[in-house]
């Protein structure tokens, strides 16, 4: 599990556009990166256009939405709500299980393993700032903006 100060994981995945991102495209500016669990399902799409819609709070900060969901999906989840920010495929879960957000869930007594909705804020060096855990869609971008600034100009 990532805790404050630590390195985030490594990765590589490809965004709905098929392009490659890495953790290295990321240094030297601060980075927003969120878990979700499915595109286009109501919390799901309520924080994307959440994110979509204060992109002006978040200027010369990588803002990168992940979840299972293949680059195909995301291409349609993008086309459907106008997000202009990647969304990245991690299909077989890996960056998930390495920022320990995979994890079981339970619905109408069912089990099963899934992302639990979680956001990490990077320092421009890729060290997680703040992580905020089992996060509620509404409203959750105005924490993150506030966060950054907090951390952009520290007391």
């Amino acid at each position: 599990m990532l805790e404050i100060r630590s390195a985030f994981p490594s990765f590589s995945l490809v965004d709905q556009e098929e392009r490659l991102v890495r953790l290295a495209d990321l240094k030297g500016r601060p980075a927003v990166i969120y878990f979700y669990p499915k595109d286009d399902t109501p919390g799901c799409t309520a924080e994307a256009c959440d994110f979509r819609d204060r992109m002006q709070t978040f200027e010369g900060v990588s803002v990168l939405g992940v979840s299972p969901d293949t680059a195909a999906s995301h291409r349609k989840f993008a086309a459907k709500f106008g997000l202009t920010f990647p969304l990245l495929a991690d299909t077989g879960h890996l960056l998930a299980e390495a920022c320990g957000v995979w994890v079981e869930k339970s619905l109408y007594g069912r089990t099963y393993m899934g992302v639990e909705r979680t956001t990490f804020l990077l320092d421009p060096d890729g060290l997680v700032a703040r992580i905020w855990r089992k996060v509620k869609p509404e409203g959750h971008a105005a924490e993150v903006a506030e966060a950054l600034r907090e951390i952009e100009s520290p007391a």
